[in-house]
Protein backbone atom coordinates (compact mmCIF):
# COMPACT_ATOMS: atom_id res chain seq x y z
CA UNK A 1 0.00 0.00 0.00
CA UNK A 2 2.89 2.83 0.45
CA UNK A 3 4.01 4.51 -2.67
CA UNK A 4 5.36 8.27 -2.97
CA UNK A 5 3.87 11.13 -2.41
CA UNK A 6 3.12 13.36 -4.75
CA UNK A 7 5.56 16.64 -4.75
CA UNK A 8 2.73 19.69 -3.98
CA UNK A 9 4.05 22.71 -3.38
CA UNK A 10 1.76 24.61 -0.40
CA UNK A 11 -0.15 27.92 -1.72
CA UNK A 12 -0.06 26.91 -4.86
CA UNK A 13 -3.44 26.67 -7.05
CA UNK A 14 -3.36 23.93 -9.72
CA UNK A 15 -6.32 22.11 -11.44
CA UNK A 16 -7.63 18.45 -10.69
CA UNK A 17 -10.79 18.92 -12.63
CA UNK A 18 -13.52 20.57 -14.60
CA UNK A 19 -14.60 23.83 -12.23
CA UNK A 20 -11.73 21.81 -9.62
CA UNK A 21 -9.11 23.75 -7.79
CA UNK A 22 -6.22 22.33 -5.27
CA UNK A 23 -4.49 24.24 -2.73
CA UNK A 24 -2.70 22.38 -0.42
CA UNK A 25 -2.06 24.29 3.10
CA UNK A 26 1.41 24.24 4.65
CA UNK A 27 0.71 21.65 7.14
CA UNK A 28 2.98 18.63 5.93
CA UNK A 29 4.30 16.33 8.66
CA UNK A 30 4.43 12.65 9.22
CA UNK A 31 0.79 11.95 9.60
CA UNK A 32 -0.32 15.23 7.41
CA UNK A 33 2.04 13.86 4.16
CA UNK A 34 2.75 16.73 1.93
CA UNK A 35 0.01 18.53 3.70
CA UNK A 36 -3.73 19.06 3.76
CA UNK A 37 -5.68 19.29 0.77
CA UNK A 38 -8.34 22.40 0.06
CA UNK A 39 -10.97 21.89 -2.85
CA UNK A 40 -12.24 24.74 -4.43
CA UNK A 41 -15.64 23.07 -6.50
CA UNK A 42 -16.60 26.24 -9.33
CA UNK A 43 -16.24 29.23 -10.69
CA UNK A 44 -18.50 31.96 -10.23
CA UNK A 45 -20.47 30.52 -6.84
CA UNK A 46 -17.18 28.91 -4.91
CA UNK A 47 -17.75 25.98 -2.68
CA UNK A 48 -14.28 25.56 -0.40
CA UNK A 49 -13.98 21.86 0.86
CA UNK A 50 -11.94 21.23 3.63
CA UNK A 51 -10.37 24.80 4.27
CA UNK A 52 -7.36 23.11 6.56
CA UNK A 53 -5.81 24.67 10.02
CA UNK A 54 -5.83 27.66 11.44
CA UNK A 55 -3.31 29.28 9.08
CA UNK A 56 -3.52 32.88 7.97
CA UNK A 57 -1.23 32.00 4.96
CA UNK A 58 -3.25 29.64 3.98
CA UNK A 59 -6.56 31.71 4.44
CA UNK A 60 -5.08 34.11 2.56
CA UNK A 61 -3.92 31.98 -0.44
CA UNK A 62 -8.10 30.56 -0.39
CA UNK A 63 -9.18 34.26 -0.88
CA UNK A 64 -7.08 34.83 -3.55
CA UNK A 65 -7.70 31.80 -5.36
CA UNK A 66 -11.87 32.05 -4.64
CA UNK A 67 -12.52 35.83 -3.99
CA UNK A 68 -15.41 36.78 -1.62
CA UNK A 69 -17.39 34.69 -3.98
CA UNK A 70 -16.81 31.80 -1.47
CA UNK A 71 -20.73 30.68 -0.89
CA UNK A 72 -20.57 27.22 1.14
CA UNK A 73 -17.75 25.65 3.27
CA UNK A 74 -17.44 22.06 3.58
CA UNK A 75 -15.88 19.58 6.26
CA UNK A 76 -15.21 15.83 5.45
CA UNK A 77 -14.76 15.76 9.01
CA UNK A 78 -13.63 17.67 12.18
CA UNK A 79 -10.17 16.87 12.97
CA UNK A 80 -7.77 19.35 13.37
CA UNK A 81 -5.89 19.38 10.06
CA UNK A 82 -9.24 19.72 7.90
CA UNK A 83 -11.74 22.23 9.77
CA UNK A 84 -10.63 24.68 12.38
CA UNK A 85 -10.19 27.14 9.18
CA UNK A 86 -13.79 26.89 8.84
CA UNK A 87 -14.80 29.54 11.40
CA UNK A 88 -12.46 32.53 10.36
CA UNK A 89 -13.08 31.61 6.36
CA UNK A 90 -17.07 32.05 7.43
CA UNK A 91 -16.35 34.84 8.92
CA UNK A 92 -14.63 36.75 6.44
CA UNK A 93 -17.45 35.36 3.34
CA UNK A 94 -20.44 34.75 5.23
CA UNK A 95 -20.74 31.36 3.49
CA UNK A 96 -23.13 28.35 4.51
CA UNK A 97 -21.10 25.50 6.58
CA UNK A 98 -21.92 21.83 6.00
CA UNK A 99 -20.94 18.91 7.92
CA UNK A 100 -21.45 16.63 10.57
CA UNK A 101 -21.01 18.12 14.26
CA UNK A 102 -18.34 16.74 15.45
CA UNK A 103 -18.07 14.18 18.06
CA UNK A 104 -16.69 14.53 22.00
CA UNK A 105 -13.45 12.53 22.17
CA UNK A 106 -11.17 14.92 22.34
CA UNK A 107 -9.70 14.93 19.36
CA UNK A 108 -12.00 17.04 17.54
CA UNK A 109 -11.97 20.67 16.16
CA UNK A 110 -14.03 22.28 19.20
CA UNK A 111 -14.72 25.32 16.75
CA UNK A 112 -16.55 23.92 13.90
CA UNK A 113 -20.91 24.53 13.87
CA UNK A 114 -22.14 23.24 10.72
CA UNK A 115 -25.04 25.33 9.38
CA UNK A 116 -26.32 22.54 7.23
CA UNK A 117 -26.14 18.34 8.19
CA UNK A 118 -25.91 16.58 5.23
CA UNK A 119 -27.72 13.56 5.15
CA UNK A 120 -26.46 10.31 3.78
CA UNK A 121 -27.13 10.22 0.26
CA UNK A 122 -27.82 14.05 -0.17
CA UNK A 123 -27.15 16.10 -3.47
CA UNK A 124 -26.03 18.87 -2.39
CA UNK A 125 -26.76 21.91 -5.33
CA UNK A 126 -23.82 24.47 -4.65
CA UNK A 127 -23.67 26.46 -7.98
CA UNK A 128 -21.78 25.31 -10.51
CA UNK A 129 -21.36 21.81 -8.68
CA UNK A 130 -23.10 19.21 -7.70
CA UNK A 131 -22.34 16.91 -4.61
CA UNK A 132 -23.98 13.80 -3.76
CA UNK A 133 -23.08 13.58 0.56
CA UNK A 134 -21.76 10.20 1.34
CA UNK A 135 -21.92 9.06 5.15
CA UNK A 136 -18.31 7.07 5.62
CA UNK A 137 -17.89 6.52 9.68
CA UNK A 138 -14.83 4.34 10.38
CA UNK A 139 -11.40 6.80 10.73
CA UNK A 140 -14.01 9.24 12.72
CA UNK A 141 -17.71 8.79 13.12
CA UNK A 142 -18.48 12.00 11.49
CA UNK A 143 -16.54 11.29 8.05
CA UNK A 144 -18.89 12.07 4.92
CA UNK A 145 -17.19 11.30 1.21
CA UNK A 146 -18.82 13.90 -1.75
CA UNK A 147 -18.67 12.82 -5.13
CA UNK A 148 -18.58 15.33 -7.95
CA UNK A 149 -21.01 13.37 -10.40
CA UNK A 150 -20.08 15.73 -13.38
CA UNK A 151 -16.53 14.74 -12.92
CA UNK A 152 -17.27 11.07 -11.49
CA UNK A 153 -14.20 12.22 -8.67
CA UNK A 154 -14.80 11.29 -4.42
CA UNK A 155 -13.47 13.59 -2.60
CA UNK A 156 -12.55 11.18 0.67
CA UNK A 157 -11.08 13.74 3.31
CA UNK A 158 -9.24 11.04 5.61
CA UNK A 159 -11.39 7.43 4.52
CA UNK A 160 -9.23 7.06 1.72
CA UNK A 161 -5.47 8.59 1.45
CA UNK A 162 -2.56 8.46 -1.20
CA UNK A 163 0.02 6.07 -0.11
CA UNK A 164 -0.68 5.00 3.24
CA UNK A 165 -4.23 3.60 4.95
CA UNK A 166 -5.43 6.01 7.70
CA UNK A 167 -5.41 5.69 10.91
CA UNK A 168 -8.63 4.96 13.04
CA UNK A 169 -9.13 6.37 16.02
CA UNK A 170 -10.99 4.06 18.27
CA UNK A 171 -12.97 4.40 20.28
CA UNK A 172 -15.06 7.60 17.73
CA UNK A 173 -13.54 5.64 15.26
CA UNK A 174 -14.68 1.75 14.68
CA UNK A 175 -12.80 -0.37 12.18
CA UNK A 176 -16.58 -2.54 11.37
CA UNK A 177 -17.77 0.91 10.35
CA UNK A 178 -14.50 1.30 8.62
CA UNK A 179 -14.54 -1.40 6.50
CA UNK A 180 -18.51 -1.22 6.05
CA UNK A 181 -17.95 2.43 4.25
CA UNK A 182 -15.41 1.32 1.95
CA UNK A 183 -17.88 -1.54 0.71
CA UNK A 184 -20.41 1.34 0.62
CA UNK A 185 -18.12 3.73 -1.59
CA UNK A 186 -18.41 0.73 -4.18
CA UNK A 187 -21.87 1.48 -5.16
CA UNK A 188 -21.10 4.87 -6.39
CA UNK A 189 -20.25 5.69 -9.98
CA UNK A 190 -16.40 7.00 -9.67
CA UNK A 191 -13.07 6.62 -11.33
CA UNK A 192 -11.07 9.46 -9.66
CA UNK A 193 -10.35 9.88 -5.57
CA UNK A 194 -9.15 13.19 -4.69
CA UNK A 195 -7.87 12.26 -0.86
CA UNK A 196 -7.60 14.80 2.05
CA UNK A 197 -3.52 14.21 2.08
CA UNK A 198 -1.75 13.48 -1.41
CA UNK A 199 -2.75 13.48 -5.51
CA UNK A 200 -5.54 12.82 -7.28
CA UNK A 201 -5.42 9.14 -7.50
CA UNK A 202 -6.75 7.06 -10.72
CA UNK A 203 -8.60 3.75 -10.78
CA UNK A 204 -10.76 4.61 -7.16
CA UNK A 205 -12.34 1.08 -7.55
CA UNK A 206 -8.91 -0.87 -7.98
CA UNK A 207 -7.62 1.47 -4.45
CA UNK A 208 -10.95 0.66 -2.79
CA UNK A 209 -10.58 -2.84 -3.02
CA UNK A 210 -6.75 -3.11 -2.46
CA UNK A 211 -7.09 -1.03 0.44
CA UNK A 212 -9.48 -3.15 2.45
CA UNK A 213 -7.48 -6.27 1.25
CA UNK A 214 -4.90 -4.58 2.98
CA UNK A 215 -6.80 -3.88 6.36
CA UNK A 216 -8.60 -7.39 6.50
CA UNK A 217 -4.85 -9.15 5.83
CA UNK A 218 -3.38 -6.94 8.83
CA UNK A 219 -6.22 -8.14 10.95
CA UNK A 220 -5.22 -11.54 10.62
CA UNK A 221 -1.71 -10.72 11.54
CA UNK A 222 -3.12 -9.85 14.41
CA UNK A 223 -4.53 -13.15 15.31
CA UNK A 224 -1.80 -14.76 14.02
CA UNK A 225 0.48 -12.50 16.15
CA UNK A 226 -2.03 -13.29 19.21
CA UNK A 227 -1.56 -17.29 18.67
CA UNK A 228 2.27 -17.24 18.64
CA UNK A 229 2.92 -15.01 21.54
CA UNK A 230 -0.48 -16.64 23.41
CA UNK A 231 -0.84 -12.97 25.63
CA UNK A 232 0.40 -10.00 25.07
CA UNK A 233 -0.24 -5.98 25.84
CA UNK A 234 -0.91 -3.54 23.22
CA UNK A 235 2.36 -2.00 23.55
CA UNK A 236 3.90 -5.64 22.84
CA UNK A 237 1.63 -6.06 19.94
CA UNK A 238 2.50 -3.34 17.96
CA UNK A 239 5.80 -3.54 17.25
CA UNK A 240 5.02 -7.35 16.25
CA UNK A 241 2.20 -6.61 14.16
CA UNK A 242 3.58 -3.41 12.28
CA UNK A 243 7.34 -4.84 12.08
CA UNK A 244 6.98 -3.71 8.28
CA UNK A 245 6.19 -0.45 9.21
CA UNK A 246 8.64 2.53 10.08
CA UNK A 247 8.89 2.54 13.81
CA UNK A 248 8.37 6.37 14.07
CA UNK A 249 5.01 5.23 12.74
CA UNK A 250 4.42 2.68 15.67
CA UNK A 251 2.03 5.54 18.25
CA UNK A 252 0.24 6.11 15.39
CA UNK A 253 -0.34 2.05 14.21
CA UNK A 254 -0.97 1.84 17.78
CA UNK A 255 -4.25 3.46 17.47
CA UNK A 256 -5.12 1.38 14.51
CA UNK A 257 -4.08 -2.17 16.31
CA UNK A 258 -6.30 -1.05 19.28
CA UNK A 259 -9.31 -0.81 16.70
CA UNK A 260 -8.47 -3.99 15.37
CA UNK A 261 -8.90 -5.57 18.58
CA UNK A 262 -12.01 -4.15 19.87
CA UNK A 263 -13.59 -5.01 16.08
CA UNK A 264 -11.89 -8.62 17.18
CA UNK A 265 -13.90 -8.38 20.55
CA UNK A 266 -16.97 -7.73 19.58
CA UNK A 267 -16.60 -10.74 17.20
CA UNK A 268 -15.71 -12.86 19.94
CA UNK A 269 -12.13 -14.18 18.57
CA UNK A 270 -10.05 -11.99 20.85
CA UNK A 271 -10.27 -10.85 24.67
CA UNK A 272 -8.97 -8.35 26.63
CA UNK A 273 -8.41 -8.79 30.35
CA UNK A 274 -6.37 -6.37 32.94
CA UNK A 275 -4.94 -4.98 29.88
CA UNK A 276 -3.72 -8.72 28.31
CA UNK A 277 -5.19 -9.38 25.03
CA UNK A 278 -5.29 -12.68 24.13
CA UNK A 279 -7.71 -15.32 21.47
CA UNK A 280 -10.79 -15.95 22.17
CA UNK A 281 -11.01 -19.82 22.30
CA UNK A 282 -13.80 -21.88 22.68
Amino acid sequence: MIVPMSIMVPGACVSVGVGVRRIVAGNAGLMTGPGTNTYLLGLREVAVLDPGPDDTRHLEAILAAAGTDIRWIIATHSHPDHSPLVRRLAERTGARIIGLPPPDDGRQDPTFAPQHLPGDGERLMLGDASLVAIHTPGHASNCVCYLLESERLLFTGDHVLEGVSPVILAPDGDMSAYLHSLAKLEAYDFERIAPGHGGVMERGKEILSALRSHRLAREEKVLRTLGRLGEATLDELTPAVYDDVAPQRHPWARLTLEAHLIKLARERRAGEHGGVWRLDRP
